[in-house]
């Protein structure tokens, strides 16, 4: 792939059968010929964070290499969502699937369709630990990730999925 950027999208699933949606879904986003999968993160279980009570959640990093433009990644994840029954009704709320675009190469932007760096990245455990485990190198707003991570309000409620 010529012209290509590295992405960072953060999985999340926390209704129906959460490891095979995310497993299925990392395959979906990969299907194409114009996203090559570099990297996975471990999967982990989290506690939800803002929102309606509801169950906890399995989430996971992957690091993608891509030809799609910032808006074409974010629309190809949000088909990958659509496919997977999610439903946008309750911010914050329970849901089938969940891709956020965290990175986009360098590229940075604050308009109110697609934010990068995502705007509660940087504060959010169930993002930063698995990202860290997957790249201990990596850097987010200028820090270290695992540094993020460990300052995250969140991050006593996460823990390693084992399986069920």
């Amino acid at each position: 792939m010529s012209g290509t950027v590295r992405s960072v999208l953060a999985l999340g699933s926390n209704l129906g059968a959460s490891n095979d949606t995310l497993v299925r879904a990392v395959a979906d986003l990969v299907e194409s010929d114009r996203v090559r999968l570099h990297a996975v993160s471990p999967v982990v279980r989290t506690r939800p964070v803002g929102g309606p009570e509801q169950p906890d959640y399995l989430n996971m990093v992957i690091e993608v290499e891509t030809d799609l433009g910032p808006y074409e990644l974010l629309a190809h994840c949000q088909s990958v969502e659509d496919g997977h029954h999610r439903k946008r009704t309750v911010r914050w709320g329970p849901r089938t699937l969940d891709v956020d675009v965290i990175t986009y190469g360098s590229w940075t932007s604050d308009d109110e369709i697609l934010t990068i760096p995502h705007p509660r990245a940087a504060s959010r455990a169930f993002v930063l630990q698995p990202w860290a485990w997957m790249d201990s190198g990596a850097v987010l707003n200028g820090r270290p990730v695992a540094e993020l991570a460990a300052e995250a309000d969140d991050l006593a409620g996460l823990v390693p999925y084992e399986g069920v």
